[in-house]
């Protein structure tokens, strides 16, 4: 019997194959849970395709986190595939417009910071309490980061987005611990995604990861990241909520 054995989760932004989001849902399956994935635009069809990859076709909804009709039906569409049960939700959406990223961070206008945060970082919020009607005594939500405490060359607002989704994660665990919902991050290390490879320079990331992370780092394996994810959505961290697990090789506790 697998950790996730008759639970149902959400999990979100689910591009290719490449991503934490896709190797989350495979293990998802792989230890018996029952996954919808959820995607938009013109990446919902790419989600389509790549939801018949896994071991087990999961369903797809239609998600855009900044269209408040589909957060406010989400519930309704997600129960014709879970009926009135959510376990778990996995927020794996992100976005910053490239005017957004790269050097130059003050002089970035507002309107470019603006979606990061919203498409970032309130997302997270607002995707958890779409997902609420479903939870029922205990729920986990996951979310994921790119490790906020410091300053990264070339990632300018898209960091600050990513300080704010950490210190929502602790928000919500507050308020919504009383209802039995932990809401945790995985904070892992560079991975060439999608996400990863719009930002301009990344390469430095990958070069850093080389020389510093005492287990080794693979920008390729998914598999680590996506482990840690679905250990936070079972039962065996029925006490932990406001945390950052880092899955990067062991990078943020080391210096030079």
């Amino acid at each position: 019997m697998g950790i996730l054995e008759g639970k149902t989760i959400l999990v979100t932004g689910v591009l290719t194959e490449a991503s934490i989001a896709y190797a989350t849902a495979r293990i998802a399956q792989q230890e018996g849970a029952t996954v919808v994935l959820s995607n938009f635009g013109r990446a919902l069809s790419l989600c389509q395709r790549i939801a018949k990859r896994l071991p087990r076709e999961a369903p797809v909804v239609e998600l855009d986190v900044t269209n408040a009709e589909h957060l406010s039906t989400l519930a309704d569409r997600l129960r014709e595939h879970v009926g009135d049960s959510l376990d778990g939700v996995v927020h794996s959406i992100g976005f910053a417009p490239q005017e957004a990223m790269g050097e130059g961070f003050p002089e970035v206008a507002w309107e470019h910071a603006a979606t990061a945060f919203q498409v970032s970082t309130w997302s997270m919020a607002s995707l958890t309490n779409a997902c609420r009607p479903l939870f029922g005594d205990t729920a986990s939500v996951v979310g994921l980061t790119f490790d906020a405490t410091v300053a990264w060359p070339v990632y300018g607002w898209m960091g600050a987005a990513k300080a704010a989704l950490e210190s929502t994660s602790r928000y919500l665990a507050r308020e919504l611990g009383p209802e039995g919902v932990r809401v945790n991050l995985v904070a892992a290390g560079p991975l060439r995604s999608m996400a990863m490879k719009s930002i301009p320079g990344s390469s430095q990331f990958e070069e850093a990861w080389e020389g510093r992370a005492p287990l080794g780092w693979s920008v390729t394996d998914t598999e680590p990241a996506g482990k840690a994810v679905v250990a936070l959505l079972s039962d065996w961290f029925p006490a932990t909520t406001g945390e950052i697990v880092h899955v990067d090789g062991g990078f943020h506790a080391v210096g030079v």
